[in-house]
This record gives C-alpha cells, structure tokens and sequence, in this order.
C-alpha cells in the first residue's frame, strides 16, 4: 500500500465528466514480415509487468475521502481487460488513425481498475501496426512515463526477458485502519498555515522583482480569448505529425537559442497561422503553461507527478518568424528565473494540504457551470516538450517508426500540444476538444511549413 501524494491526488480530484486527466500516446510500429502477432505480443508484454509495479495497482479511496487515496495491487488483475484489438478496414492512414485515437482518448478510464489501457491496432498503410497506450495523469507524467516505456521497449529485436515469477498482490487495506490513520494525520493539516507566510514573501519577491524588471513570465489571467479557451466537452480531436530534430537544432544553433524556444516558436507559428485563417487571431501574445520537471531539484521523493508549470509569452502577435523566435527566447529567460524564485516544491507544497472533498465539488461545480467563460483566461493552451529517445527503440520486440504523445486539456484551455524527441525526428502530438477545434488536422499540416521558414531564415542568417 503507497499513498498518493496531493499532487499526484489532485489529477484523481480535477477529473469531470468533460475533463479527462489521462494522457495518451499513439506509437506507430513497424515490423519485420513474420515478426507480429498479437498474441505474442501481449506475453512479452505480461512478462515485463514485473517491472511496471504501477500497472498492476488502482486507486483505493479512503472512508469519507478524509484523506489522500491509496494504490493498492489489484487482486483481480485481468491483462485482456487492459489490451484491446482492433483493425482498420483497408489501409488506413493518418485521418483514420487519429479518429481512431480521438474517439479513446475521449472515454474515461475504470477507476474500479489499475489506470491504463493499450489499443493495438492492426491495418494500417504498409503493413505497419499502432499501439495507443493511455494511462491517468495520477500514474504518470513526463519523465516517468517515458522510464516506464523504457521498461517496454529494447536497444535491439528479440532480446530475452526470463518468466516472471507467479505475482501475489498484497491483501486490499481493511476501511477502518484507513479511516483510522486519516484521523491521526489530520493534525498535519495545520502545516498548511505555515505555508501562508513562504507563499507571501514568495509574491512579495515576485513583486519587486516585476518592479525592476518589466520582462519575465507572463502573468496567468492575462491571456486573449480565442475559439478554444471555453468550457470544453468530453469529445476529443487528434493529429499528429513530425520534424527532423536536426533542423530544430540547426536552427537553435543560429539563432543562440534552446531547443525548447524554438518549439514553442514553431507552435506559436501554427497558431498565428491558424488562428489568422479564421479571422480570430488577438492583438496581443497567446499565453502558453508550459510543464517542468522537477525531479532533479525537488526535496520531495514520494509520488508519481514532480512538476512545475511557467507561463510563456508565444509571441503570436509578431509576424516576423525570427524576431518571435527572439522574443520568446528572452521571456523564456525571464519566466525561468521568476519560476526559480517561486520554487521547485511550490505545487506539491501546497497541493498535499488539498482537501479531496472540496477539491472535487470545487471541479464539478467549475465544470457544471462553465465559470471559464465568466472570468479571464488563465492560459491559451498547454505546450509541453518532453525528451526522448534519442536512438531507434524496439517496443515489446517490434520496431518504432513514431511515438506523438497527447497530454489532457481543460476548461478554458481546449488544445494540448506535447513535443516528444523520438531517434533524430521531433513528434508532435495535438489534442483539443473537437467542438473547439473540429480542424485540429490544420495544425498538424502548418509544422513543416514554418519550420522550413525558420530554417531558411537560419540558413540565411549573419
């Protein structure tokens, strides 16, 4: 038995039924003839669950929800539950693929069972199958979801794994020991009023630094409003697509720039363009919540989720492709030393004081009554860059051709763009709610052309 930390918690308390706190990721493979079978490929995959504790465990509420959940290894494990099959007529292409994963990462997850599920998906163009894995954002996040795909995937085909020994999941926690312990940790609670004083000089600090210094992280509640930013339905749209990732960096090398600005330049270049197609493009800069991993500079050991978020000007008020590029990378500069000052703990701080009862009527009564549309915006969008592998990889024995994850979105924040580093190519994942966005393919199909406007803006530079 683990205890979820508040952080970790909280993904399980903002989940509505419009707002789905999963993430999922579609990996494109690319077998040798004779080297697929599903059935094959489902025993390679319960012989590494050994190494996956996470994937045999659900959530186990506490009476009353007087405290934070627990996982608990689920005693009724069932893998067929967890791995579906299903086959595309014909051979399906991108349109039909990312319908296909639109139409998944639009359903809830069992919260009766461990929180994951895998689709493979079989007929595709060229012989080539998906796998569509999709795991709550409560289990997952960047940097563990990618060490746990790593615990799927081999340097080489066919490497041996031993049989696993027989599993014998732990007894489920007895209610009145919960309850018991709960009632013991409540006097903690009261640590949240220390955090009252940090969190004043913390925006006293902020303030006078603001003061001095005009450029820095843009403010939350200080986005314009475009199609996307309004309460969203549980209905999801998908496209994907990628880049070499050595144009990124010849292009991060020209302008002394990080990879980071230059994705956020590109993704702000989608954005303007698209948003220019439809007429509704604001005068000022859409404002993007940019996840950081924390994991190498937080105090905290426990729990799944060791993140942080910054606000980042895009820059999609400026035309000019370089200087965005240019204007991006100094708010980036500034956003990251106010994000220093605010601290890698901050959110986990306070998010472990979250009390669950309230935070969850607080989420449905948000959802239920759209208040995202009766106050400023918070941010546009999420953008998150997450590294990869940066050699070729072998899932569960069979070759990866392109692994484009997709992160949730959220009242008021509609559309979801991940960056995945994926063997020298960049993979972009889009996701949105499809009411908000019906057209989500456009965004997909403007990354090669402003990339190739960066690049000869690079190629051409003195």
């Amino acid at each position: 038995m683990e205890r979820l930390t508040g952080l970790d918690a909280s993904f399980l308390y903002l989940e509505t039924g419009t707002q789905h706190l999963h993430v999922c990721a579609l990996l494109i493979l690319d077998p040798e003839p004779g080297q697929y079978s599903f059935e094959t490929f489902k025993a390679e995959l319960a012989r590494r669950l050994p190494l996956i504790p996470q994937m045999r465990r659900r959530v186990h509420e506490v009476p009353f929800n007087l405290d934070h959940p627990v996982w608990v290894a689920d005693g009724d494990f069932d893998l067929d539950y967890h791995v579906r099959r299903v086959g595309l007529p014909g051979s399906a292409g991108r349109a039909e693929l990312a319908e296909l994963v639109g139409d998944i990462a639009g359903r809830p997850l069992d919260r009766d069972r461990p929180l994951w599920e895998m689709t493979v998906v079989e007929g595709l163009e060229s012989g080539k199958i998906a796998v569509i894995c999709k795991y709550h954002h409560a289990t997952v996040d960047g940097i563990t979801g990618t060490n746990m795909m790593m615990h799927l995937c081999d340097l080489e085909p066919g490497t041996s794994r031993p049989e696993p020994e027989p599993w014998q999941p732990e007894s489920t926690p007895e209610d009145w020991k919960l309850f018991a312990q709960a009632a013991l940790r409540f006097p903690a609670k009261a640590g949240m009023l220390g955090m009252v004083p940090r969190t004043l000089g913390m925006v006293a600090g902020f303030a006078r630094r603001r003061r001095n210094n005009k450029t820095g992280m843009a403010l939350p509640f200080t986005a314009p409003r475009t199609p996307f930013n309004l309460a969203i339905t549980p209905h999801r749209s998908v496209a994907f697509t990628e880049t070499e990732l050595a144009g990124i960096k010849e292009i991060k090398t020209a302008f002394g720039v990080k990879v980071n600005d230059v994705v956020l330049t590109i993704v702000a270049g989608v954005l303007r363009s698209y948003l220019e197609k439809h007429g509704e493009l604001p005068e000022t800069s859409l404002i993007a919540s940019v996840p950081v991993s924390v994991h190498e500079s937080t105090r905290h050991t426990a729990g799944i989720n060791k993140v942080s978020t910054l606000f980042c000007r895009l820059g999609t008020d400026i035309a000019d492709p370089v200087e965005r590029l240019r204007q991006v990378a100094e708010a980036n500069r500034g956003a990251k030393e106010e994000h220093d000052l605010i601290g890698a703990d901050f959110l986990q701080d306070w998010s472990k004081y979250a009390p669950p009862n309230a935070f969850q009527l607080a989420a449905r009564v948000y959802s239920s009554l759209k208040l995202c549309e009766h106050h400023p915006v918070v941010h546009n969008l999420v953008v998150s860059n997450v590294p990869g592998p940066p050699m070729p990889l072998y899932f569960l024995g069979v070759k990866v051709d392109g692994m484009y994850p997709f992160g949730p979105v959220f009242h008021g924040a509609g559309l979801t763009v991940t960056v995945l580093s994926n063997n020298g190519d960049l993979d972009f994942g889009f996701i949105a709610c499809k009411e908000l966005v019906p057209d989500i393919a456009a965004l997909a199909a403007a990354v090669p052309e402003v990339v190739d406007e960066l690049l000869d803006a690079a190629r051409h530079f003195n």
